[in-house]
């Protein structure tokens, strides 16, 4: 009866782990893929700068605030499988929605199309986020984290190379895509109906001093971030840019975000996440000694890379249910995920304003210095995993480190 148990138990806890798994990668990855697909047809269509800035502006603000309303929705939902199902369907709606622009491409209907792309991103982003601190313990929090980040990367380079010329099929394989949401709503169905009490406003969040603490320092990297990559668009062009994040952005991050989350859940976030900003300072020191060098973009490139890998486990998933300590943690995502919008907004909008502005060998300067300042918070910040679990992880690797001298010592004697 028992073996039934556990088996039924473990059984129970692996259909979780997949489904929030699936959940958050399809709506990600879809979201990626949307958003690629959209931008590529706007370029064919407009050629004005006002009409990709309102594009640009639209679909920010309808992730921010569907992010916020639906992160304050978390408090009234009694059934979240229901709101999850329901949300899934409205990203099926909105991808089979964009056949509206072979049809008509007038600007309306993309504005339309971009909102109603927005929602149904950012509604149940961060409930379904969320589930991460739901399922998990600080101890192996960014580990399993970092799992999701690496089949995050792998579902956008299947999707990246199954992309068509021919916007018809874009939207047939978007639309499956999502489709397959409901798989990983499914599996989660169990934990989904579980009553929780979810309390407090966004203004309340704001009041805890540790969570300002890693905010700052996210939204200055966030910011300072976009500047790199308009810059080598410029210098390079647009085609070595895509294909520089396809492989460090996606690859080297990917791999690198399974040792982030082993060193984040072995020595703490804290000191993970120092090290990643040192790495990132790096790469900008060497573009501000010689940012026209080819072989400098390379090297930046392969510490952007690293230095994502920590910094997507950390701040994208990690932190905020740590610093919810237990409680719903959805507003935490959803403040914690702004200054990443924030910094793909910019890039898109202010990036070549200022590219064309502003000296290179400057901009990498300030660049690299407001990386140190945003390193200054942290050392102020908490340490969030617990100390308990460092002092019993050193522990145990002491005492396997004294067994393997004995063993030396023994078969010496």
């Amino acid at each position: 009866m028992q073996g039934h148990l556990l088996s039924a138990k473990v059984y129970g806890s692996m259909r979780v782990i997949l489904g929030s798994i699936i959940l958050i990668v399809d709506v990600i990855v879809w979201y990626n893929y949307a958003s690629a697909t959209l931008k590529a047809f706007v370029e064919q269509v407009f050629s004005g700068y006002n009409e990709k800035l309102i594009f640009n502006i639209v679909v920010f603000f309808a992730i921010i605030i569907s992010m916020l309303t639906g992160s304050s929705l978390a408090n009234k939902l009694h059934d979240r499988q229901s709101f999850f199902l329901k949300w899934t369907l409205l990203g099926v709606i909105s991808s089979l929605w964009m056949t509206t622009l072979l049809r008509n491409a007038m600007m309306a209907n993309i504005l339309l199309l971009l909102l109603l792309l927005g929602v149904s991103f950012g509604l149940g982003l961060p409930s379904c986020m969320a589930i991460v601190a739901d399922i998990t313990k600080e101890e192996n929090r960014a580990w399993f984290s970092s799992i999701i980040i690496l089949s995050m990367f792998f579902g956008i380079l299947v999707l990246r190379f199954v992309t068509f010329e021919d916007l018809f099929l874009n939207i047939i394989s978007l639309t499956i895509w999502r489709s397959l949401g409901v798989i990983g709503v499914l599996l989660l169905r169990g934990h989904l109906k579980e009553s929780q009490k979810r309390n407090g406003s966004i203004i309340s969040i704001f009041k805890n001093r540790s969570l300002l603490l890693y905010l700052i320092p996210w939204a200055v990297f966030s910011l300072v971030n976009y500047l790199s990559w308009p810059i080598c668009s410029k210098i390079y062009g647009e085609e070595f840019v895509q294909s520089s994040v396809l492989i460090y952005n996606n690859i080297i991050a990917g791999v690198f975000s399974l040792v982030a989350g082993f060193f984040a859940d072995k020595i703490g976030r804290k000191r993970t996440l120092i090290g990643g900003f040192i790495i990132f300072g790096i790469g900008y020191a060497v573009l501000g000694i010689t940012p026209f060098n080819v072989y400098a973009w390379y090297l930046y490139m392969a510490f952007d890379g690293i230095a994502w890998g920590i910094i997507y486990v950390i701040f994208l998933f990690t932190i905020w249910g740590d610093l919810a300590h237990e409680r719903p943690s959805e507003k935490y995502y959803a403040v914690g995920i702004i200054p990443y919008a924030l910094s793909g907004f910019l890039r898109t909008t202010l990036g070549p304003l200022i590219v064309n502005t502003v000296s290179e060998y400057a901009i990498f300067s300030f660049a690299a210095f407001f990386l140190f300042l945003a390193v200054v918070p942290l050392m102020y910040a908490p340490e969030t995993l617990p100390d308990r679990v460092i002092k019993e992880r050193e522990l145990r690797g002491y005492i396997e480190k004294a067994k393997r001298i004995r063993e030396k010592f023994t078969k010496g004697q």
